[in-house]
């Protein structure tokens, strides 16, 4: 029972024998603790009965009870705790020879052990007790699997899995870049259009017509670059560059959306909530850092999101993510509801706050240091103790 199911099928991918036997008697698992315990049971009452009649014989019945002392002891050392405790700490040693008797035992004795089973499991669904063969590890019980095996691997790579595992719980509108900062272009208005050529950090371009929410395309700007090399930068030309928008729904898990991209051969899309209304962006690369960690700065970003101060204090600007704020500061914030430290303010007060406001959210202080009419523009965070 105690043999490592995971090396187990790791020898059986070898074609191991003995391997695939055992995996075979667990699959099975009350026929084969009805076979060991039947022999078990056998063989300790038969070794029982025989000592009560050779003390009865040789010494009286007055010697039976020190006949059962002595048998018991002798049973609990040499026929239970010494070979347990040793094919518990040793079970691939001991089940994979052993597999075979077992085998040949439980089909000789096969009509008794059905018959045990069948009264066994009864007596459990009697007392409303499931019988589950489950083999399987569930998110949390990987992660544990995956802390465990610290020894036998680097930090940096088990911290890479447990991310991976992770990509189940985050979804896409926790990484994403949010509407209000993207980087976009109407169609219709050709000065702006060829003025955001000019100025753009971003290697592709939103465009879109009429509405910010009616998403046309995406334009990538080494198309545009090879237009301006052919001398063919104009209007018409640029609507033919733009590429089909891909769309991504709201509630999409990191990763299902990872699979997506794979399949769809695509690095970039647009997050839509239920009615359709652009919620924002999300890239490849923001999924591969959510496992590997950042390995690229934000083009164009010209300040740090989190500073910190010489009294132990953070400067940071409120448009972070409560997911990379928990993660820098290790703490943990919600973001069931809002996704920003800015959203996470304003649903805390329901107010835009003025300068110099303070509230608590354990564990941190956090102050107002600079305020605009429609939004806070950089707080200042203080650990609480």
């Amino acid at each position: 029972m105690a043999i490592n199911r995971y090396r187990l099928k790791t020898l059986i991918s070898k074609n191991n024998v003995q391997a695939k036997r055992v995996e075979k008697l667990l699959n099975n698992i009350d026929y084969l603790i009805g076979g060991i315990l039947l022999g078990n049971n056998f063989v300790n009452i038969l070794a029982a009965s025989i000592a009560t009649l050779i003390s009865i014989k040789l010494y009286g019945e007055g010697s039976v009870i020190i006949a059962s002392i002595i048998l018991t002891v002798v049973i609990l050392i040499f026929a239970e705790n010494t070979p347990k405790t040793f094919a518990a700490k040793n079970p691939e040693r001991i089940a994979l020879p052993a597999s075979w008797l077992l085998e040949i035992l439980i089909k000789l004795f096969k009509p008794v052990i059905y018959l045990i089973s069948l009264i066994s499991n009864f007596i459990l669904k009697t007392f409303g007790l499931k019988i589950e063969n489950k083999d399987n590890l569930n998110s949390e019980e990987l992660r544990m699997a995956v802390k465990d095996s610290k020894s036998m691997m680097t930090s940096n790579y088990q911290r890479m899995l447990l991310n991976i595992i992770d990509l189940e719980k985050v979804k896409v509108e926790d990484i994403m870049i949010p509407h209000h900062e993207l980087v976009i272009a109407d169609i219709d208005d050709e000065e702006e259009l060829f003025d955001q050529f000019k100025r753009i950090e971003h290697n592709r371009l939103l465009i879109f017509q009429g509405s910010e929410n009616n998403i046309i395309g995406t334009i990538h700007m080494r198309d545009v670059v090879n237009s301006y090399a052919k001398d063919e930068a104009n209007i018409s030309k640029i609507k033919d560059l733009i590429r089909e928008p891909y769309f991504i729904p709201e509630g999409t898990t990191l990763s299902q959306q990872l699979e997506h991209f794979k399949t769809q051969k695509r690095r970039l899309g647009i997050v839509v909530d239920e009615y359709g209304e652009v919620q924002g962006m999300v890239v490849l690369d923001d999924i591969l850092e959510e496992i590997v960690g950042q390995f690229t700065s934000s083009q164009g970003e010209t300040i740090d999101e989190i500073s910190l101060q010489e009294d132990g204090s953070y400067l940071v600007d409120p448009r972070i993510s409560i997911r990379e704020l928990n993660s820098e500061l290790k703490i943990k914030l919600p973001f069931d509801n809002a996704k920003t430290l800015h959203g996470l303010i304003l649903e805390q007060l329901q107010i835009f706050p003025q300068h110099n406001v303070s509230l608590k959210i354990d564990p941190l202080v956090i102050e107002t240091i600079q305020v605009s009419k429609q939004s806070v523009k950089l707080v200042k965070i203080t650990k609480s103790n």
